[in-house]
């Protein structure tokens, strides 16, 4: 495997390079000028609102938003983790910390955390990651007492997944809690962002409903949207999802041990080793080795290779021998200027999770995990493709954007909503990849 994507590296990175700047790669003051911005943008993140008032839920601690101004003024669920990731690498660990405490609060007082802190987004989750978040801040402080504190809230947010969320098969799907104006208002929706090729005519009103509660769980998958899940998102297991839970089981032993409770350690590695059979059992191709999202409803998996299947390697939740398996996912989605969200194929609709845009969390998950297991160079070669992506685009435009195209290495994405200039999540796994960088390099 490593040969192969050696090669495919040697292939893609040159022209990369080569795009770069009229041909010259990223210079120590090209990227001292980036982080720069993402040092000075930090601050310009920082909102703190206590009240509820109107649709936005106040929040006990200073947060952070995605965006300096404009679109998504609001803390989002997934988006704080890997932002956190780089505002802790900045010396930043109380806003993670402050970040954490305020989903905690939401957890407690509607018994998940939403998808952010708007009341519109009361019938969904995101991808849980908030044992992620608590267990940087706590590896930054060492802070047992804080720890100890959290734990019990943090377990509430696992058993929502657990008796919400639960499949058949015992591993784990998205869904929502929507009203039926809910799932009606997200079926206009989708007519914007999907566009015309968007069909309803000659539907039911529950067949709308069932569309529209697809699409709100999608939303929840923060995936929204894209061809994994063939427009049916309830019926999956998706590899991701329940690569998160895993490393939650995994986290939830490494705090009992750290708290001195051996029992309780036991019971969450047994779980965790139950989820990876399960998963192995339900996720992997026999033949080809990589891992699919898997359709219980119709007791088979995806044909859809995508950068899910990361999560698994960051989670270290295969075992060893399968990792090239799904190392070879690079085959079909590395380009250029990074990984696209799923590989290039002939879909229904015009994703913008799809290939050819590059996502900030998909690089980041990727460039762990490939590390986890041991694929270095690969590791380091996708981390050095996002960075030289990233400075490229903020030479020519003095700013971070949501998303990238992989294979041009500019903005020319496909967008289901106007793109917003970004610091959150791209600037988390700028500041990540270019530590990664300089603490592998040989």
């Amino acid at each position: 495997m490593k040969k192969i994507t050696k090669l495919w590296g040697l292939l893609l990175i040159a022209p990369a390079l080569l795009s770069f700047s009229q041909g010259e790669t990223p210079s120590a003051a090209d990227r001292d000028e980036v982080h720069r911005f993402i040092r000075n943008s930090w601050d310009k993140t920082v909102r703190f609102n206590t009240e509820d008032e109107g649709t936005r839920i106040g929040l006990p601690y200073r947060y952070t938003v995605p965006s300096i101004s404009g679109a998504f003024q609001e803390m989002y669920y997934w988006d704080t983790y890997f932002t956190g990731e780089g505002l802790i690498l900045d010396g930043h660990v109380d806003l993670a910390r402050s970040n954490a405490e305020n989903m905690l609060y939401m957890v407690d007082r509607f018994g998940k955390m939403y998808n952010g802190n708007l009341t519109v987004f009361q019938n969904r989750s995101q991808p849980p990651f908030l044992s992620m978040m608590i267990a940087s801040v706590y590896r930054s402080t060492g802070d047992k007492e804080w720890l100890r504190k959290v734990l019990p809230t943090l377990e509430k947010e696992y058993r929502f997944w657990m008796s919400e969320r639960i499949a058949p098969t015992g591993l784990n799907r998205y869904g929502n809690e929507g009203t039926d104006r809910d799932k009606m208002d997200f079926v206009d929706m989708l007519k914007v962002r999907l566009g015309s090729r968007f069909k309803t005519d000659g539907l039911s009103h529950q067949e709308l409903l069932d569309v529209g509660s697809h699409y709100i769980a999608e939303a929840e998958s923060g995936w929204d949207f894209n061809p994994r899940f063939q427009t049916r998102c309830m019926d999956f297991c998706p590899v991701d999802l329940n690569a998160n839970l895993y490393l939650y089981e995994k986290n939830f032993e490494f705090f009992a041990d750290e708290l001195g409770d051996k029992a309780a350690a036991k019971r969450w590695a047994r779980k965790a080793k139950d989820r990876k059979k399960l998963i192995r059992k339900y996720c992997r191709d026999p033949k080809s080795g990589m891992y699919y999202d898997y359709d219980y409803v119709n007791g088979k998996r995806s044909d859809v290779v995508s950068a899910a299947v990361f999560s698994l390697l960051y989670a270290g939740a295969v075992p060893a021998k399968d990792a090239p398996g799904i190392a070879r996912a690079l085959d079909a989605l590395e380009f250029p200027h990074g990984i696209a969200a799923c590989e290039n194929k002939d879909y229904p609709y015009v994703y913008q999770w799809s290939y050819p845009n590059g996502w900030a969390p998909l690089h980041f998950l990727a460039i762990k995990g490939l590390d986890n297991y041991g694929f270095r160079e690969d590791a380091r070669r996708i981390a050095s493709k996002y960075v030289a992506t990233v400075i490229g685009n903020f030479k020519k435009t003095h700013n971070l954007w949501e998303k990238y195209n992989v294979v041009e290495g500019n903005i020319n994405v496909s967008n289901e909503y106007e793109m917003p200039t970004m610091v959150g999540w791209t600037a988390g796994t700028f500041v990540f990849a270019t530590d990664y960088l300089d603490r592998t390099a040989r």
